[in-house]
């Protein structure tokens, strides 16, 4: 296969560096498997410059869903860690965090520090200076546990 005097190797390639760009604009991660698929196909016809069209797209077929196989695979067995999870309930991030009591929890209501900012916490009660951990969020109060040693 030649369009004009360009090599199919090189056209291969191209398409592999086009897929391989194209998955740094798209969301998702597939584009990938396609261009690693299109660079296996361009070392083949390298290797084979007179292999036919049809098997170069056959081989570029098999070769993505091989590649896209693998690439579910690992992601699967190798996660990628991501505050994506918690992108939409940014709450969910102070779960766990410890917090500083600034003023004393009396009655069951309190003020405590958690980074830079003082927040209203609800809770067993504590001391000024007393550390606690978040165990949940509930419009904008935590409620906060002694820590467990």
């Amino acid at each position: 296969m030649t369009i004009g005097d360009l090599d199919p190797a090189a056209l291969w390639l191209a398409g592999g560096l086009a897929l391989g760009i194209a998955e740094l604009f798209v969301p998702g991660v597939f584009l990938i498997f396609l261009a690693i698929a299109a660079g296996v196909t361009a070392l083949t016809v390298w290797a084979i410059p007179e292999l036919p069209a049809v098997l170069q797209l056959a081989e570029f077929a098999v070769w993505s869903v091989v590649c896209v196989v693998i690439g579910r695979r690992w992601y699967r067995d190798f996660p990628v860690d991501s505050d994506a999870a918690v992108l939409n309930e940014p709450a969910r991030r102070l779960l766990g965090q410890v917090v500083t009591v600034t003023s004393p929890i009396v009655g069951g209501e309190g003020r405590a520090r958690l980074g830079d900012g003082e927040w209203p916490v609800r809770g067993p009660e504590a001391a000024t200076g007393a550390r606690l951990r978040v165990a949940h969020v509930d419009n904008g109060v935590l409620l906060v546990e002694p820590l467990s040693d």
